[in-house]
């Protein structure tokens, strides 16, 4: 990813001299298995740390030899045998460039899920945070976009943290998936190399071995890992949304952090725009824009071929950075988001009681009538407010129709805004648990 949306740690993951100290490690923690089984002789496999455990390799030359050999492992190879000298050759034996390959994206996407997993406990604590503060702020549910009954802003903020804690959960799931090694040779069947230096080198790698490989780590794990960034950058989008819409000039129930000095146009200096969720915005389309060639990537050849390699080069990176980015983004802007209980109230108020038209119809049916014409008589007193025509409550006591049922105490008990919230404690619960 650019400069722009990438965090260091996330990045130094990705970058050359990372990888090539992972394929190092794999390469000589492979030696060490192979001295053990008498395959190779020890003092190589100590001479093969010894010279390069501290090397910081040079990646131009690389560059360089790749340009030649058209092998990219090759070519870590030959500037390897460079560094180690005549042992070297003791290095590599029985294995394939996937064995090395294969082996280190696993790595690199375990300690990318380690960091996305931190990410997402701030976004957790953030959301925590801020619906218990606004656990009973009365605001306006909202179904097609439009008024439906009372809900609280808490309520809205513990939705998402369900939502995140279930993206954690996947996550997890996720990193277990793909946390396996494949250091089984040529189409996977161990004939050149111990299955038992496989063994050695997952246990040093932090993996598991991979059950059966071909001649790769079969990409069904990698596209359940990748299709769970991509859930996971839904999320984002949902709640990005959620403060978009709420931060629109005829709504302006909540708004983003407007730091002094920040300008929102460069024509209109009134303007406060909801930068930040669109970015998130668009940032989580790149993120789920990597689900398909993940998916696409578990149809391979035979016991391989590398169509999914290009297209792993750039989503790997992209798609970790790029979440990385957003949900720390997400975090900062939920913990410093403004929110306007006044105008939440003012928006509720709006309708003129048309947000209680349920308890209502209800009400009615309680005391005899059918759901049909129940339904009637609420329907014909909302239009008329609907439009700007008078006041709901007095509209319903002043239809004789409605009066044979509900008198006007048993009306006005309809209107009770806290009815709507007696289960706010509830719902607050089974999301956070009962601290």
């Amino acid at each position: 990813m650019i400069p722009r949306y990438t965090r260091p740690e996330m990045a130094s993951i990705w970058e050359p001299q990372t990888r090539f100290k992972i394929w190092f490690e794999i390469e000589a923690h492979a030696a060490d298995a192979l001295a053990e089984l008498g395959t190779i002789p020890k003092e190589a496999a100590r001479t093969v740390w010894a010279k390069a455990k501290d090397a910081v390799f040079d990646v131009a030359r690389i560059d360089e030899i790749e340009r030649e050999t058209k092998h990219d492992v090759i070519a870590f190879l030959t500037h390897l045998a460079e560094i180690v000298g005549p042992e070297a050759r003791f290095v590599h034996q029985g294995m394939t460039s996937s064995d090395v390959l294969d082996t280190c994206l696993n790595v690199q996407l375990t300690r990318a899920a380690d960091l996305l997993l931190a990410d997402l406990d701030k976004v957790l604590a953030a959301l925590k945070k801020r619906a218990f503060e606004h656990k009973m702020t009365p605001t306006i549910g909202r179904s097609h976009g439009i008024h439906a009954e009372p809900v609280t802003f808490g309520l809205k903020l513990a939705y998402a943290y369900a939502e995140f804690t279930r993206a954690k959960e996947r996550l997890i799931a996720a990193r277990k998936e793909v946390a396996t090694c494949a250091i089984s040779g040529a189409v996977g069947t161990f004939a050149q190399i111990d299955p038992r230096v496989e063994e050695h080198v997952a246990k040093a790698m932090g993996l598991v071995p991979e059950p059966i490989s071909t001649q790769v780590i079969p990409r069904d794990r990698h596209a359940m890992y990748f299709s769970t960034l991509g859930v996971i950058a839904s999320s984002i989008e949902r709640i990005a949304v959620e403060i978009r819409h709420m931060q629109r000039t005829e709504v302006l129930e909540a708004e983003e952090f407007f730091s002094e000095g920040q300008k929102g146009s460069s024509a209109m200096p009134h303007k406060r725009n909801p930068v930040l969720s669109e970015n998130l915005t668009g940032l989580s389309r790149m993120v789920r824009a990597y689900v398909t060639p993940a998916l696409e990537n578990v149809v391979l050849w035979h016991e391989r071929d590398i169509s999914h390699s290009s297209a792993e080069r750039m989503m790997g990176p992209d798609a970790t950075v790029t979440l990385d980015f957003a949900l720390v983004r997400l975090a900062g802007l939920i913990d410093k988001l403004l929110v306007y209980p006044a105008n939440m109230q003012k928006n509720l108020d709006r309708l003129g009681g048309l947000v209680h038209s349920q308890r209502v119809l209800l009400a009615l049916t309680q005391k005899g009538a059918s759901r049909e014409d129940a339904y009637k008589l609420v329907q014909r007193n909302a239009m008329p407010v609907w439009r700007g025509e008078g006041d709901f409550l007095q509209l319903l006591k002043k239809d004789s129709e409605v009066k044979k049922y509900l008198t006007d105490v048993e009306i006005e008990e309809q209107f009770d805004l806290g009815y709507h919230l007696k289960h706010v404690d509830t719902i607050f619960k089974r999301v956070f648990g009962e601290a």
